[in-house]
């Protein structure tokens, strides 16, 4: 029986949603391979995997794809790991260095720019995740992932862009969420072998809180507590009623600002 081709993103906000299946009795069902968020897109999209923890908009374009319900990276309020750091105000800022791993924070930061700081005329390069290169070459830097909670905050200006879309709209933002394409949705129809229950390697992922905070902690010299406070309180994983509101209010106004072609529904997979 051929092995489940399964895309994680390499950041600590993710491992609660795989820890259960990967290091779990089911483990020899899965072949898993780490990448950034949007090599897991552009691998999913490309057929080289079955199921890729995908940035949130890629769902709007890469066709076909279905989405596993009920899970996801996403944040009520703060994220603390998604942020616009700068050496002046939002609404002065003209040229924007972007981590070249992100693609749905991209869009939510174009849509905050325009939407809540009246940014509409902004340069945008991509760049590795430097902050201090980064902002050598523009006014402003997007730093995502593990490489955001490392920043320095008392050395620029910060804004969280969770807290931000929270603070504009009133809801929480979904970053990222399990997809599949349609050939491998039969892997996940009741009665096959390689059926995984999801749900539960969210629960049990959550559940060793403790120890991922303590492994990323030597990783990346932070302290454990900070760690798993992120990971149980900034970060929340069910894509719920109003995690699916604030989704399809990105999805309205990435259409309005012209960053996907159409805001499509979510099609999912039971």
């Amino acid at each position: 029986m051929p092995k489940l081709r399964v895309g994680i993103v390499n950041f600590l906000n993710s491992k609660p949603l795989a820890w259960g299946f990967l290091k779990g009795h089911r483990a020899d069902l899965f072949a898993p391979s780490y990448h950034p968020p949007a090599m897991v897109a552009r691998m999913l999209g490309q057929g080289n995997l079955d199921v890729g923890l995908i940035p949130s908009i890629e769902v709007q374009r890469i066709p076909q794809l279905r989405v596993l319900p009920d899970l996801c990276v996403g944040a009520r309020h703060e994220v603390r790991s998604v942020l616009l750091i700068s050496r002046c105000p939002p609404q002065e800022i003209r040229k924007v260095a972007l981590d070249q791993n992100s693609r749905t924070s991209v869009a939510l930061l174009r849509i905050l720019l325009r939407e809540r700081w009246g940014v509409v005329d902004a340069e945008y390069l991509h760049e590795r995740p430097d902050a201090e290169r980064m902002l050598a070459e523009a006014d402003a830097a997007l730093l995502i992932g593990d490489p955001a909670l490392k920043v320095d905050r008392a050395k620029y200006l910060v804004h969280d862009l969770a807290g931000e879309w929270h603070a504009l709209t009133g809801l929480p933002f979904v970053f990222a969420f399990w997809a599949l394409r349609l050939d491998a949705a039969q892997m996940f129809a009741p009665g096959d072998a390689r059926r995984v229950d999801f749900r539960a390697a969210r629960r049990e992922g959550i559940a060793h809180a403790e120890e991922l905070a303590a492994i990323y902690s030597e990783q990346l010299g932070l302290p454990k507590n900070d760690l798993v406070s992120y990971l149980t309180k900034n970060i929340h994983y069910d894509l719920d009623d109003e995690s699916l509101k604030g989704l399809q209010l990105y999805y309205e106004l990435a259409y309005e600002c012209g960053l996907i072609a159409e805001a499509r529904p979510l099609i999912f997979c039971e």
